[in-house]
């Protein structure tokens, strides 16, 4: 029986490219393609494939985005092969959850080599949920429902996933000077480095955070006390917190969080 697939990817002439490639294996049947993460939830939904081709970067809901919808939904998991145009080093996080992905631009053998990996799976009946939860939890993505959301709730991720320099990098949650969000998109900000988060709003970043360490100190900031290096007086008996990142960056106290402040450090 051929293996019913689906492609998920916001760039045609990547959709079009593996669609082209996948002419070549008899054992896959092609039987849809998504041009964005909530298309490839109704096309799932719809079709039940057996495999999906996930790109991971995509706008509105991403690749991780489409999974947790997916298992919201209580919908049957496909086999997932991501696609991405990260390198090696950005995908380990992939391999450690034995999820297979293809590098773009697509090579005909590596695709080869995904179907056969998906179709050893397939065979040996192995379901892909338990990995993918373990993969969202790890890449810092919003909890599976049920059991593993109370876990997370319990046992924060210590890994959250920053989009930088091109690459999807994972960083410790400690290591998070602070995060802001501007235009609905998240920042997080490091001593090293600066990049994307893939979450969608700061209160769903903070619920997967130490509440002891990271504090909302305004709307639109979240930040590590540890790594508060100057309290600055400001106007109207208000503060600027200073960090210690590499740019020293100012991020301000709203008028409801200076009471808490001045408790806090006994002002």
């Amino acid at each position: 029986m051929p293996i019913t697939t689906v492609i998920v990817d916001d760039e045609k002439p990547a959709r079009e490219e593996l669609a082209y490639l996948l002419k070549s294996f008899p054992e896959v049947q092609l039987v849809a393609q998504g041009r964005n993460g909530l298309e490839g939830v109704a096309l799932i939904k719809e079709h039940s494939p057996e495999l999906v081709f996930l790109d991971v970067q995509m706008p509105g809901l991403d690749g991780f985005g489409v999974l947790k919808k997916v298992m919201d939904r209580k919908v049957r998991m496909p086999q997932i092969v991501f696609a991405t145009a990260y390198d090696h080093y950005a995908v380990q996080a992939f391999e450690v959850n034995a999820v297979d992905y293809v590098l773009k631009p697509f090579d005909k053998a590596r695709i080869g080599r995904a179907i056969a990996r998906a179709k050893k799976q397939l065979e040996a009946q192995a379901s892909p949920v338990e990995r993918l939860e373990s993969l969202l939890n790890q890449m810092g993505g919003p909890p599976a429902p049920g059991a593993h959301q109370a876990a997370a709730a319990v046992h924060p991720p210590t890994k959250l996933l920053v989009k930088a320099h091109e690459r999807l990098l994972l960083v410790d949650s400690a290591d998070v000077v602070y995060a802001t969000i501007e235009d609905g998109l998240i920042t997080l900000t490091t001593r090293e480095l600066e990049g994307a988060s893939n979450y969608r709003t700061i209160e769903e970043l903070h619920a997967q955070l130490d509440a002891d360490l990271f504090w909302r100190v305004h709307r639109s900031y979240l930040v590590n006390i540890q790594h508060i290096k100057e309290l600055v007086p400001w106007f109207k008996s208000s503060y600027i917190l200073r960090m210690d990142d590499k740019k020293q960056s100012e991020v301000p106290v709203s008028r409801s969080q200076t009471r808490r402040l001045r408790e806090l450090l006994k002002l």
